[in-house]
């Protein structure tokens, strides 16, 4: 009897548990169907825009500088390194203006042959105002005096002139000569010649 009892109570315990596993089954497939599909919105990735890329002008890894105008005597701002990427915004002549933080309205100008332009063209703008210098230099009267040399002027030798060339005269004494304008010396060379002569007959004939 109380076997009997058992079994029936299990057949009723299992009875209950299959009707309620078919009702739970039913609601759940329902719940599904009903599921509404909702499209989840995707945010359009906006385009970057141009930017240059330094590139690698030697085979040494230098940086390139950044400054504050497009002209190599304006003030540097910063450098780039190679391979660092900035966003560009313009361009004036042979340098490109770029997005820089540090910089004057956060923004810089490197060499246009340094880095490689992508997304481009990039539209003309204006160069910012030339900036003066903070401090002029100046140079110490004192200590530039110290290296000026003042050349003296030297005076140039007087011309003398030499004295007179004095030629001498020669002056005829008179008694000098003979009577007729003969000078006596060759009056004495013709008597001296002349008795040499005469001595050579005396010495001829004595032999």
């Amino acid at each position: 009897m109380k076997k009997r009892l058992l079994i029936t109570t299990l057949y009723i315990i299992l009875g209950l548990s299959l009707i309620i596993g078919l009702f739970l089954f039913q609601n759940l497939h329902v719940a599904l169907a009903q599921f509404p599909t909702v499209s989840i919105p995707t945010v359009p990735s906006s385009p970057r825009g141009p930017y240059v890329i330094v590139k690698l002008i030697t085979t040494v890894n230098d940086p390139i500088n950044v400054r504050a105008g497009p002209n190599a005597l304006t003030e540097q701002i910063g450098v780039l390194l190679v391979g660092q990427e900035a966003n560009a915004i313009g361009q004036y002549g042979d340098y490109i203006q770029i997005e820089y933080p540090g910089g004057p309205g956060s923004k810089g100008w490197v060499y246009a042959s340094y880095v490689d332009l992508i997304g481009g063209p990039l539209p003309l703008v204006e160069p910012p105002p030339t900036s003066t210098p903070q401090t002029t230099k100046t140079i110490d009267p004192t200590l530039a005096a110290q290296f000026i040399i003042t050349a003296q002027p030297t005076r140039l030798p007087t011309y003398t002139e030499p004295p007179p060339l004095s030629i001498p005269t020669f002056v005829i004494e008179e008694g000098a000569t003979a009577p007729g304008g003969i000078p006596m010396g060759f009056i004495i060379i013709g008597l001296g010649g002349l008795g040499i002569f005469i001595g050579l007959i005396a010495l001829l004939r004595r032999g």
